[in-house]
């Protein structure tokens, strides 16, 4: 089995996804969809050779002890590839992430303004938030770019696996790999403020003490970029909280009120005619926003942004009508996404909703 010829079909189909799984031909992801390629099922030992010929020897050694792993894959003359191994009824088997050469300016991406005055702050942490798969890499990315073309700073980018290779323009880039490069996300942030950095980028937020560094680094004056699974800003506040013992949950309130700048909440959404296009959630910190962070109320926290268009925000359901409205997107794909049905509704009915 050629894996070469069918990384290559999934850069030229623009799949987002390769999945190679037994008994059932390799699969694509493709604007959201799986599409199986006209091949015959793969087999156990295909699969498990192809998969082991891109390996090395330390590799298949933590594969075959941990059962799991994550690395990228850069092949001559192609993109590069986010790649996850695993096992699946005793078949070795495997999932392909495509990563672009380039990295999309903030503009193409359809990010809302604030975002780019998000990568202009000079401390705080800013949190790019969403499912698995909605792009928050390309967005984490697309900010060290434009902060790499705009100013002079030491930018420690601690990733699982690296995706996205910057290289030094204004900036310095070092980006290190965990397992690779270093043995957690916790022990490199920790780390890496001894490594005079300006900014640091958590390619996740998975642990408590990771949580823990990253808010200690946003509150000593550097600039914290960093990912969370969450689907909106107030479930992203309240994750933060919930991760530390109850004890010490009023300290972090404070804490996070204090050094947090900005919650982008994104996912992505069949465009009409073909393609995705991201709808996206901006959370800004202003006095308000803060105040609710300290005195439990982040329950309060929609309406506060329904409310804060002057400073940049804007709810998820305002993005879908606003996609909706410019035909960008069918109502049944915005519906499906809607978190407040009759807010989504009275939106569309505003007049005003594209200014």
């Amino acid at each position: 089995m050629d894996l070469r010829r069918f990384l290559k079909i999934a850069i030229d189909e623009q799949a987002s996804d390769l999945h190679f799984t037994e008994n059932t031909p390799p699969i694509l992801r493709v604007d959201g969809k799986l599409v199986a390629l006209d091949y015959p099922p793969l087999k156990k030992e295909q699969l498990k050779a192809a998969v082991y010929g891109v390996l090395s020897d330390r590799q298949k050694e933590k594969f075959e002890q941990d059962k799991e792993l994550d690395f990228s894959l850069a092949l001559e003359h192609m993109e590069r590839f986010r790649v996850n191994v695993h096992i699946q009824r005793g078949s070795v088997e495997a999932a392909f992430r495509r990563i672009p050469l380039y990295i999309p300016d903030l503009k193409s991406l359809g990010l809302p303004d604030a975002i780019i005055s998000f990568s202009r702050k000079p401390s705080g942490m800013v949190l790019i938030t969403g499912p698995t798969g909605s792009g928050k890499t390309t967005t984490l990315a697309s900010m060290i770019n434009l902060i790499n073309e705009e100013r002079s700073a030491m930018i420690m980018c601690i990733e699982d696996p690296i995706e996205y290779i910057h290289s030094n323009k204004r900036s310095v880039i070092k980006q290190r790999e965990v397992f690779a490069d270093t043995n957690s996300f916790a022990e490199a942030l920790k780390r890496c403020l001894r490594q005079d950095p300006d900014i640091i980028v958590v390619g996740e937020m998975r642990d408590l003490e990771t949580i823990t560094t990253a808010l200690t680094a946003a509150e000593t004056g550097h600039l914290v970029l960093a990912t969370l699974h969450t689907p909106d800003a107030a479930q992203t506040i309240e994750r933060i909280i919930d991760v530390f013992p109850a004890h010490q949950q009023q300290q972090v309130r404070l804490q996070l009120s204090a050094c947090i700048q900005g919650v982008v909440s994104q996912t992505l959404i069949p465009k009409v005619g073909g393609g995705r296009i991201m709808a996206s959630e901006v959370l800004v910190a202003t006095p308000a926003i803060r105040n609710l962070i300290r005195e439990r109320a982040v329950e309060q926290i929609p309406t506060a942004i329904q409310t804060g268009f002057q400073y940049g925000m804007h709810t998820m359901d305002k993005s879908l009508a606003v996609l909706y409205e410019r035909g960008l997107i069918t109502y049944e794909d915005a519906f499906s996404q809607v978190k407040d049905i009759q807010e989504f509704k009275q939106l569309l009915q505003q007049k005003d909703i594209l200014k």
